[in-house]
C-alpha cells in the first residue's frame, strides 16, 4: 500500500463481500454496513492499483488490497444484478481516469491514454 495518510483508516479493517459489477473500469462493489463501496481499478504500476469509492465519493487509492478484503477481483465472486450495478456504479461511471473524480485526470497516453 502506498503511504497515503490511510494507514490507519476503518476501512482497510472491513470485511467486504465483493460482488462482480461488470463494468470494465469499476470491476467490483460490496455492501458495507450500509455503504457501497466500489473498486475502480487503475493503470498499474503507473498509478495505485485500486480507488476505493465508498458512496460515490473517492475515499482513498491501495496498490495491494489489505488482507481483510479477501481478493476484490476474484471472478469467482458473484455478480451484481444490472439494476444494482447500474446504481452503485452510476455516479461515478465517468471517473475513469485515474485523478478524474477530483478534477485533474491523468492525460498520459501511455498509462491513461
Amino acid at each position: 500500500m502506498r503511504d497515503t495518510g490511510t494507514m490507519s483508516h476503518p476501512a482497510l479493517h472491513a470485511r467486504p463481500r465483493w460482488q462482480r459489477t461488470g463494468h470494465a473500469y469499476f470491476p467490483t462493489a460490496a455492501l458495507v454496513d450500509g455503504h457501497w463501496w466500489v473498486l475502480r481499478i487503475n493503470s498499474f504500476p503507473d498509478h495505485p492499483l485500486w480507488t476505493l469509492f465508498i458512496d460515490g465519493e473517492r475515499c482513498f487509492d491501495v496498490d495491494d488490497a489489505p488482507p481483510a478484503w479477501g481478493e476484490p477481483a476474484a471472478f469467482s465472486a458473484p455478480s451484481l444484478d444490472e439494476v444494482t450495478a447500474a446504481r452503485v456504479v452510476g455516479p461515478i461511471q465517468d471517473f475513469v481516469g485515474y485523478g478524474s473524480e477530483i478534477g485533474d485526470p491523468c492525460d498520459n497516453p501511455f498509462c491513461c491514454g
